[in-house]
């Protein structure tokens, strides 16, 4: 898709040459939004102090990230951030385990350094919370994924895990 590893940023060739890729994701992306709204789902929500999760309309929060962990290939960045990690998945594919490490990594390091980390996927369900999960735990908050696990769902109803 050519997404930018250091902006997020998706080329102007990759929505000509994937037109037909591109329209009905974001269509799809941007009714589901709408829903969760109706629904009153958060574009992101903080599931332990300075960890936020949520989906690719997080920049509606209008906040400024210490880091942003992206988990999407098909979307652009559309956050401010100081730092930035892109994880390239698929929705429905859960990251690899050198993909989840690495991102707990970025997590916790772009915590100490600043204040709000944000993890997101497209709709904040499933490849966020799997990688918030493995930020939680490497930070010391939670000593299992599951008592993360059980910890995000309090604070977003929503959330599952890509196995």
């Amino acid at each position: 898709m050519g997404k930018d590893p250091v902006t997020g940023a998706i080329p102007l060739w990759s929505y000509v040459a994937f037109a037909s890729f591109h329209g009905p994701t974001f269509l799809y992306t941007k009714v589901q939004r709408m829903r969760d709204k109706t629904n009153g789902i958060a574009a992101a929500d903080e599931v332990e102090s300075g960890w936020w999760v949520g989906g690719r309309y997080a920049s509606e929060l209008g906040r400024r990230w210490a880091g942003t962990i992206d988990l999407t290939c098909e979307f652009p960045e559309t956050s401010t951030q100081d730092r930035y990690l892109l994880l390239r998945c698929w929705d429905g594919v859960p990251p690899t385990p050198d993909q989840l490490e690495t991102a707990a990594q970025f997590g916790v390091s772009a915590r100490l350094a600043g204040s709000d980390v944000l993890v997101h996927c497209a709709h904040g369900r499933g490849r966020s919370t799997t990688t918030m999960c493995a930020c939680l735990v490497k930070a010391g908050l939670y000593t299992t994924w599951e008592a993360a696990f059980d910890a995000i769902k309090k604070r977003r109803s929503c959330v599952k895990l890509n196995k």
